[in-house]
């Protein structure tokens, strides 16, 4: 994958400043305070309900029915399966849908989501993948890099890390970085570029989006 290996240093550097922050560090070897991890349950929720957006605006931009299809799936999976499964995880850490439902987005959630939805909406099909990838491939080699090191005991905690390392996930990664590779590989240089830039601006959201629920951030005013 030509164009992805260009992406790489970003992302290799990203996750490494995501493994080593106290948040993942913590779930990592099971000692992390359950609070925090609460707050980010929460907040992933939030993260979601636009994320299915961005595969519903894929799907509108897909170039062809099977990638159509493809991101479609995909919207109903994490509709109709993913938010389920993550309701269900809640409720392991005492957190009821209606709390779920009635979470607001934190500073960091809005923004990263505003900025993945807007480059869905505005951006090209590429623009979109490029915005995309980030949040799949960095949560799949943080938790395999995780799993390397040990499983955590907190059995909570070993479920996320089992989640992320699941052969199905891995293989949804491997189709988003394909696809990526595929439409950018013979893109003009300046599109190059642009692709580039929104890979590294959504990975630097990951590592903020797990900062933030470290801190427990809240909106100052």
């Amino acid at each position: 994958m030509e164009f992805i290996e260009t992406l790489r240093p970003t992302h290799e550097r990203i996750v490494d400043k995501i493994v080593a922050h106290p948040m993942v560090d913590g779930l990592g070897d099971g000692s992390l305070d359950p609070a925090p991890f609460r707050y980010w349950v929460k907040q992933d929720y939030c993260y979601l309900t636009e994320y299915n957006r961005v595969f519903a605006l894929g799907a509108s931009k897909a170039p062809d029915l099977d990638r159509m299809g493809t991101f479609a799936t995909l919207l109903d999976a994490t509709l109709t399966e993913e938010m389920d499964l993550h309701r269900a995880y809640a409720a392991e850490f005492d957190i009821s849908e209606a709390e779920l439902e009635a979470t607001a987005p934190s500073p960091t959630t809005r923004a990263y989501t505003d900025f993945l939805v807007r480059t869905a909406a505005l951006g090209t099909f590429d623009d979109l993948l490029a915005a995309l990838l980030p949040c799949m491939w960095g949560f799949h080699d943080t938790a395999v890099r995780l799993r390397e090191s040990g499983m955590p005991d907190e059995p909570r905690y070993a479920e996320w890390v089992r989640t992320y390392t699941d052969e199905e996930f891995a293989e949804l990664v491997t189709w988003c970085k394909e696809l990526l590779d595929e439409r950018a590989v013979g893109l003009p240089d300046a599109r190059q570029r642009r692709v580039r830039e929104l890979f590294e601006t959504s990975a630097r959201y990951e590592y903020l989006f797990w900062d933030a629920a470290w801190r427990e951030e809240a909106w100052p005013v």
